[in-house]
């Protein structure tokens, strides 16, 4: 990856190089402010082959977005850097940002896309074959898995709700409950409806031949021949560095892990810190995280325009009342 060259203060730093963080550092170059984009180069994306559901986009690779957007940034004036951000301090005139290694830079406004960490269960394989045929999300990865014998590994409240996803993709689902009691009752109905069947007992790991999923072996030695996986991981928002101005991650109503909240604009209990994509709404579609970053970048430019205006109404006073005084 390109960087430009660190300056020592901007309008707004954008911690995160993703699709927020860049939609947001876009919408503010083209409105001539002074924006830099500090990115650690780890996307969350990166195992996959392909982003979808983005329109005109489809099936794009992570890396190829990724460079398209710096370019597009980079039109307008604004900076793309190589770093990852280890603290945030609040200083008078907004904020110091220092990425690893030192070069501290000061911001008036920070703009926070730094996303989330996928923390997977402890079962073996599953790493080895994440974004590829272990898989989270039917509207990302549902279509390249359709018509496969698919997996439901059970990792939360929502297992039952993902099992129903991926039945509409095929016509093979099975629900492994894993560490969790079997779905009862109502649940239990439901799935059954639809055909899923549920496997109980602990997974001890994925059986993987010729480098891909051949099925899934439990704790007792049995084994069920399955193509693909679906798991929920829990979700970590990557947001240490910003310990030092009080802003830390609360855990997200839906029970998927941690987020960063805010409100409807990205707007967070920080004055002068907004969020947006996954950190903040971590199941945000790339479509989705890029349309948060554009909306937060619209409010901190409103937000910057207001203070430059009350600054210039202020010295226009200052400098009539100079005035007076020396008539």
């Amino acid at each position: 990856m390109m960087s430009d060259r660190l300056r020592d203060d901007y309008d707004v730093v954008v911690v995160g190089g993703g699709a927020a963080g860049l939609n947001g550092a876009l919408m503010l170059a083209r409105v001539r402010r002074s924006v830099v984009v500090i990115d650690a180069g780890a996307p969350r994306n990166a195992p996959a082959e392909g982003v979808h559901g983005l329109l005109a986009r489809d099936g794009i690779s992570p890396a190829e977005l990724l460079e398209r957007g710096r370019a597009e940034v980079r039109r307008y004036g604004g900076d793309v850097v190589t770093g990852e951000v280890t603290s945030v301090v609040r200083d008078s005139g907004g904020f110091t940002v220092t990425p690893a290694g030192g070069g501290a830079v000061r911001a008036r406004r920070l703009l926070v896309t730094t996303g989330v960490v996928d923390e997977l269960p402890d079962v073996p394989g599953l790493r080895e074959r994440w974004g590829r045929d272990v898989v989270h999300c039917p509207y990302c990865h549902g279509w390249e898995v359709r018509d496969q014998a698919i997996g439901v590994l059970a990792t939360g409240p929502m297992a039952v709700h993902q099992a129903l996803l991926f039945r509409q993709l095929s016509d093979d689902v099975v629900l492994f409950s894993h560490t969790a009691p079997p779905p009862s009752g109502e649940d239990a109905g439901r799935l059954a409806a639809r055909g899923v069947r549920v496997v109980g007992g602990e997974v001890a790991s994925l059986v993987i031949t010729g480098g891909r999923i051949a099925g899934v072996r439990l704790a007792d030695g049995t084994t069920v021949a399955r193509q693909a996986m679906a798991v929920a991981p829990r979700l970590a928002a990557r947001a240490a560095f910003l310990d030092g101005i009080g802003l830390r991650p609360a855990e997200h109503p839906a029970g998927v892990g941690e987020h960063i909240p805010s409100d409807a604009t990205g707007r967070t209990d920080v004055p002068g810190v907004w969020v947006a994509g996954n950190v903040t709404d971590p199941m945000a579609q790339v479509g989705a995280a890029a349309a948060a970053g554009a909306a937060a970048a619209g409010q901190i430019n409103a937000d910057l325009i207001t203070e430059d205006t009350d600054l210039a109404v202020a010295s226009a006073d200052a400098a009539g009342s100079d005035a007076e005084a020396v008539a």
